[in-house]
């Protein structure tokens, strides 16, 4: 019992510790939208994307290059010099002649190259147009994403507060029939046997307290890592939250706007047509290239050699080249790499086509499954409200017929767990509800913040 108890304070301690403040479901999604990992990460993704446009298209524009080179050569050479014996002499000798030469060169080149025809190019940029839509439709999808998932963890929080209030209500109200319990068999009107069942129900009362505080901590947590700031409240729907049925009430409507208007759908689609393109810019390697060349090089040497007779000349030498012309390029075999790539692209184009039908095939069974939840979760909320009401009916005659005498103190148990029970159910599917209308809007493509704007206006503190 010592250490039940120390697990109760620590649990509420624990949640003590993390509580700051209170807020709505508005607050806490642009906290969300602030500090959520995801969604920032998805908002770099797209930027990145974005780059690719004007990367495509750069190389469709004229490329100009400069390169230059400073050198200093110093040359030292030596050679035989045919030279008359004397002058009366007409016979020739040879003297060694040697020459140090000191240069100092300098030379610089520009070159100016303009596509006229590169097919790989051109798919390129048709490709870069795919891939920004593509990372558009990636990070909208990632908004939606991200308010469902607050809304899934904010009432995952107030489900779990619920369960947490019920409990320790079932708690308090077994302890006092345990202590009824107790004197009634001082006095004997009742048996041992429904003091021990009033004690085992009070204990494992304390338990479900335990585990339901242990899990509201972790629902505080999950919200907590998605905001980066802990929440002391959160505002809970009002009691007359209006339900509402889907607008247009067809099944096969949602699923059509599903299907059309999904971004997942909408981004393979996008993924399809960039593997398409790839497979064209994979067999741009069979086709010539053909690109306008202009050039000018020019070098300058400037230097003196000296004789070891002591004699000196210039060294210098200049030289200037234009050049312009056509370059065309003929690929005539590469091992077979290009056949390579153009089958791989096609293996990756044919496996996009199924991961797109596969898309289609989950959005169409989760707008399905949203929509029939949506009005399950209808007649489930209005149903369980009854038997809450039936539940504490129950439990009140339970209770009458117990003083009487009618009844035993294991009715009066299973009537007050069956009251915790309809408590906590008729909690959960309220928020169910409100889950599932944004789930089907999440599978149409059509959730958005006023939606979110307008659950936020049912609740309240």
């Amino acid at each position: 019992m010592r250490l039940r108890a120390h697990i109760v304070v620590a649990c509420g301690l624990s949640l003590a510790a993390q509580a700051t403040f209170g807020a709505d479901l508005l607050e806490v999604y642009q906290r969300a939208l602030q500090n959520d990992p995801i969604i920032r990460e998805a908002d770099a993704n797209r930027l990145a994307s974005r780059e690719s446009k004007p990367q495509a298209l750069a190389a469709l524009l004229p490329q100009l290059e400069a390169s230059g080179g400073y050198s200093k050569d110093d040359e030292k050479f030596s050679r035989f010099q045919p030279q008359a014996e004397s002058r009366d002499s007409p016979e020739l000798i040879f003297v060694p002649v040697t020459t140090d030469s000191d240069t100092d060169g300098y030379q610089y080149t520009i070159q100016l190259r303009q596509t006229l025809f590169r097919w790989d190019q051109w798919a390129a940029l048709k490709r870069a147009d795919a891939e920004v839509a593509q990372a558009e439709a990636d990070f909208q999808a990632a908004q939606q994403d991200l308010i469902q998932r607050t809304a899934q963890r904010y009432f995952d929080v107030l489900a779990a507060q619920d369960t947490v209030e019920a409990a320790e209500a079932t708690l308090e109200a077994f302890s006092r029939q345990l202590e009824q319990a107790n004197k009634r068999f001082e006095v004997g009107l009742i048996a041992i046997t429904d003091v021990q069942e009033s004690r085992a129900a009070h204990d494992q009362a304390a338990a479900n307290v335990i585990q339901a505080k242990r899990n509201l901590a972790t629902a505080q947590e999950l919200l907590r890592e998605l905001t980066g700031e802990p929440f002391d409240s959160l505002a809970a729907p009002v009691d007359d939250m209006p339900l509402k049925t889907p607008d247009p009430e067809n099944e096969d409507q949602w699923v059509n706007t599903a299907l059309e208007q999904n971004l997942r759908i909408i981004s393979a689609r996008l993924a399809t047509d960039i593997a398409k393109q790839d497979v064209r810019v994979a067999r741009s390697g069979h086709l010539p290239t053909v690109d306008l060349v202009a050039s000018r090089r020019d070098f300058d040497f400037e230097g003196t050699s000296i004789s070891n007779d002591g004699s000196t000349s210039p060294a210098d030498r200049s030289q200037t080249a234009d050049s312009i012309g056509i370059q065309v390029t003929f690929p005539i075999y590469s091992g077979g790499a290009t056949s390579s790539r153009v089958r791989q692209r096609v293996y990756l184009h044919r496996a996009a086509r199924e991961r797109l039908e596969r898309t289609a095939r989950e959005t169409e069974r989760a707008a399905r499954d949203a929509y029939l939840g949506v009005l399950s979760e209808i007649s489930r909320v209005r149903a369980l409200r009854q038997a809450l009401e039936s539940s504490r009916t129950a439990l009140q005659a339970t209770e009458a017929g117990f003083e009487v005498g009618t009844r035993t103190t294991v009715d009066v148990l299973d009537a007050r767990r069956r009251l915790f029970e309809a408590q906590t159910n008729y909690s959960r599917s309220r928020y169910d509800y409100i889950l599932n209308v944004l789930q089907l809007q999440l599978a149409t493509g059509t959730l958005s913040v006023a939606d979110l704007e307008e659950i936020n206006a049912l609740l309240k503190e």
